[in-house]
């Protein structure tokens, strides 16, 4: 099976994805942060912060006081459920204000499990749900946070452009208000005013300072938030884990059934087609034995020619299952096999002390053999490398070659596919190919030891 590379060689030099453009700026991005979008609706996040914090809390402190003190009856177990679940419903809305205003995209925690349906399994469910617990403990953690960042955020940014606009309203103080400008220090015997024109331009800059960092102060502030969002309303680490690993298992048993349908279309095709066509000949070649020997050895060495064709075509079909020369003698073997077959000259060089789990060597072998299939039908190159090495507990790949470059890991193409696969045993696939070239392909597999079964 070989993968292929996208739609990739076409590509804009200028950009780091398909279709992409790239946006220019004249101003560098910190004079422009100040007045950009995305600084407001932190902003904004951090101004509603507080007073969402403040019901938060209010609302789980009231509601769970008053369950625990109900718990010696009945009523505080009902109670104490009705406060997780609007605190599960509060941290709803916290995701759904994360993604607008933060750009945070945080998948639900795990639902409730009911093993049967009624208000009591409910609130066992309720009660016994981890993002429950962890909702709860945003509400109670967020508010002296918020109170915090509302503080910071509101005086940075009022004192910043205050004191950058002061030349704009500092007349307004002597002909209004008999002022002779902002008064910093004043006693009984001496003041001490900003009201000449040194310090308004000092002012101004110093404001201007302010106004500068305010975007950056406030992105560090809600970098908590993201924290607290991410790490408590979200799904906990072994719920993302399943979730990977049932996804991952429906990889793996999708490609399984890929692989046995081309194995079996294969020998269809190939190998059976051409031996019932042997079959034929050889019964033709029986038939003309005694009216014609001449023609039936004729028919019988062209039969033989099928023969060896055909043992050929099931020898690379048993190649793509598994080779024998990747069994007997490891990956160096194996790939410098593969390498000989590729259209362009290829340089092995396998760095392994000992030889890794067989599926993990099977599955460093196919993946070597699909980006040299690469090479050879799109790269247009005159090079191609391979190393294999061993980096703690895992096991690096890598496939270069001098070619056109353009690779594209997009949905759909072959090296998508080849993604998927890796992903499937927790690997990781990075394609590194600039238009113009050269490629680079990097994979990551984990690491076990060949006794490892």
């Amino acid at each position: 099976m070989a993968t292929e590379y996208g739609q990739g060689y076409g590509l804009d030099s200028g950009s780091g994805f398909p279709g992409s453009t790239e946006r220019r700026h004249r101003l560098p991005a910190v004079l422009r942060a100040p007045v950009e979008g995305r600084t407001w609706r932190e902003l904004t996040h951090v101004l509603l912060s507080l007073p969402i914090s403040i019901l938060l809390f209010t609302y789980a402190v009231t509601m769970v006081s008053l369950g625990a003190g109900l718990l010696i009856t009945f009523l505080g177990v009902p109670v104490l459920a009705a406060a997780l679940a609007g605190c599960r419903g509060f941290g709803a809305l916290e995701r759904m204000r994360a993604r607008g205003l933060l750009g945070l995209e945080v998948a639900e925690p795990e639902p409730l499990r009911m093993r049967k349906p009624g208000a009591m399994a409910w609130m066992g469910a309720v009660l016994k749900s981890g993002a429950s617990w962890r909702a709860l403990l945003y509400a109670v953690l967020h508010l002296p946070w918020a109170v915090f960042s509302f503080v910071v955020a509101v005086n940075v940014w009022a004192l910043g452009w205050a004191l950058l606009t002061y030349p704009l309203w500092f007349w307004v103080f002597p002909v209004y208000a008999g002022q002779d400008g902002v008064q910093l220090y004043g006693d009984e015997a001496h003041r001490i005013y900003l009201d000449n024109p040194f310090e308004i331009t000092v002012t101004a800059l110093v404001g201007l300072l302010f106004t500068i960092a305010t975007p950056w102060i406030v992105r560090a502030l809600t970098m908590v938030d993201r924290l607290l969002v991410h790490g408590l309303l979200g799904p906990s680490r072994l719920a993302s884990r399943v979730v990977e690993l049932e996804s991952d298992r429906g990889v793996v048993v999708d490609t399984a059934a890929a692989d046995l349908r081309r194995i079996e279309r294969d020998l269809h095709d190939g190998a059976q087609a051409r031996l019932v066509a042997l079959a034929m000949d050889l019964g033709l070649a029986k038939e003309k034995l005694q009216e014609d020997p001449r023609a039936a050895a004729r028919m019988v060495d062209e039969a033989h020619g099928e023969v060896k064709t055909a043992l050929q075509e099931l020898r690379d079909l048993a190649r793509g299952i598994h080779p024998a020369v990747l069994t007997d003698r490891g990956l160096d073997a194996a790939l410098s096999s593969v390498a000989s077959r590729c259209t362009v000259p290829v340089q092995v060089e396998v760095d392994l002390v000992e030889r890794p789990a067989p599926a993990i060597e099977g599955i460093a072998y196919f993946t070597v053999s699909e980006l040299l299939q690469n090479v050879s039908k799109h790269a247009r190159a005159t090079w191609a490398g391979v190393e294999v090495w061993r980096t703690e507990n895992r096991l690096m790949l890598q496939v270069v070659d001098n070619g056109v470059g353009g690779a594209d890991v997009s949905e759909g193409s072959g090296l998508a596919g080849l993604a998927d696969r890796l992903d499937a045993v927790d690997g990781i696939l990075v394609v590194d190919s600039p238009a113009g070239g050269p490629t680079r392909v990097t994979a990551e597999l984990p690491w076990r030891g060949a006794h490892v079964r």
